[in-house]
């Protein structure tokens, strides 16, 4: 039996230009690729989420271009920690390499794969590759981690040069993959899913970063670069996004490429934070947690046009303008009174580019309660909000084609009671802390 290597994809979906498969290439052994549909998490999904189907369809693409090599991409279905025994039945492997995860859900698997391989006498390798800088890369100078996204933005900004965005050139060593016969890959169907109708975003951004900071805010036009998704999951390199960014001197863009991986640091460094409240004494807020304005707020039924419109956006399409991101989520859990939690878990099943961290970030921001956070007593007001970015009603007008009609939903609360009773709950529980 042939010793083997092992590169295991996880959100890393491409073979160029991927820190682990490099190193895979260039170690002792021919190289297998690995991907485990998980069970741990599809379980949790609805049976047609979109993502598994576009994590679906590129595989399919990676096992082409693995097969154009002579090699392959070993895929599975189950739980990671059953897997993997069967697989070392199967090879000789002498080492794994993985690019690193992030979320807790993530680095708990993680620790148990690398106690069960060391058990196994097989090496456990991790790499970067999902951000520029992670972890402890950027501190502050008493080595705590920052919690204010400007003084940290400065630090990556400073920091940040060509060895840092330099493309691992993996092609160069493909010589290196295990060359092999075509491996089957189980069906959707037989996961329990099925193929969904949406439409998946395609990596084409370039065009929009010379207008990208004058446009970003207005809904109605597509001035976004729509690769939440690609960044997600990997089929787009970051390290590829910083450099064009640099290229096309879109300040912006990179900013908020800067935000993502600020929001993973956050979510390193605090983990309690993807559950409980940045600041932990907005845990004593007295949510109202009505179920019926909820139900009306998740389908936009809100008579608030710029929310409903967002909603209907989001779940239609599986994408939201982030504009309207904070709208509907300052709506949320402010003028409504509903825990953000409820908000975060509604945009975590719907949301095609959902990445946890700056989820959770996003409305922590809008419920007041995150770091660096909008402060609690700044409420966001939908019509002002209206004017300012969607002035013609172009954007409402594509998503709720009963605006201005009878047939539209009166508002379910009033903008200044709105307001006024948030800004006491808020008030009364912050006080006693």
């Amino acid at each position: 039996m042939t010793s083997i290597s092992i590169c295991w994809f996880r959100r890393d979906l491409r073979l160029e230009d991927n820190a682990a498969l490099y190193y895979a290439l260039k170690s002792d052994y021919p190289v297998l690729p690995l991907f485990i549909f998980d069970k741990n998490i599809l379980d949790k999904l609805p049976k047609d989420d979109a993502r598994v189907t576009f994590i679906y369809q590129t595989i399919e693409e990676l096992k082409k271009e693995l097969q154009q090599q002579g090699s392959d991409l070993l895929v599975k279905y189950g739980e990671p920690e059953k897997i993997w025994p069967e697989v070392l039945k199967e090879y000789d492997v002498k080492e794994v390499y993985t690019n690193h995860d992030y979320e807790p859900y993530a680095r708990e698997r993680d620790d148990n794969m690398a106690e069960f391989l060391s058990s196994e006498k097989i090496a456990f390798k991790t790499y970067k590759d999902h951000v520029i800088f992670e972890k402890n890369e950027i501190l502050k100078a008493d080595k705590t981690p920052y919690t204010v996204f400007t003084p940290f933005y400065k630090q990556w900004h400073a920091k940040l040069n060509d060895f840092y965005v330099k493309a691992y050139p993996t092609k160069k060593y493909f010589k290196n993959l295990l060359q092999t016969k075509h491996l089957e890959n189980p069906a959707l169907k037989e996961m329990g899913f099925e193929k969904s109708k949406l439409d998946f975003p395609k990596i084409s951004y370039k065009s929009k970063l010379d207008d990208y900071a004058n446009e970003r805010d207005f809904p109605a036009i597509d001035g976004t670069t729509h690769i939440g998704l690609h960044l997600r999951f990997g089929t787009l390199s970051i390290r590829k996004a910083v450099r064009d960014a640099i290229e096309a001197k879109s300040n912006v863009w990179l900013s908020e490429l800067a935000w993502r991986e600020f929001y993973m640091t956050i979510l390193w460094h605090f983990p309690y934070s993807a559950s409980d409240s940045f600041k932990k004494q907005y845990d004593k807020i007295k949510w109202r947690n009505n179920e019926n304005e909820f139900k009306a707020w998740c389908e936009g039924n809100t008579g608030y046009p710029i929310v409903d419109a967002g909603m209907r956006q989001l779940n239609q399409t599986g994408w939201m303008h982030n504009r309207v991101r904070m709208v509907v989520g300052s709506f949320l859990s402010k003028h409504l009174l509903i825990d953000w939690r409820w908000g975060e878990t509604y945009f975590a099943e719907k949301l095609l580019d959902y990445e946890m961290a700056s989820n959770v970030g996003g409305w922590q921001w809008a419920a007041g309660s995150g770091n660096d956070a909008a402060p609690y007593f700044r409420v966001f007001n939908p019509e002002l909000q209206t004017k300012k970015f969607d002035p013609k009603f172009e954007y409402i007008k594509k998503w709720v084609p009963e605006f201005g009609t009878k047939k539209y939903a009166q508002p379910i609360v009033e903008h200044t009671f709105a307001r006024e009773r948030v800004l006491k709950v808020f008030k009364e529980a912050l006080s006693t802390s």
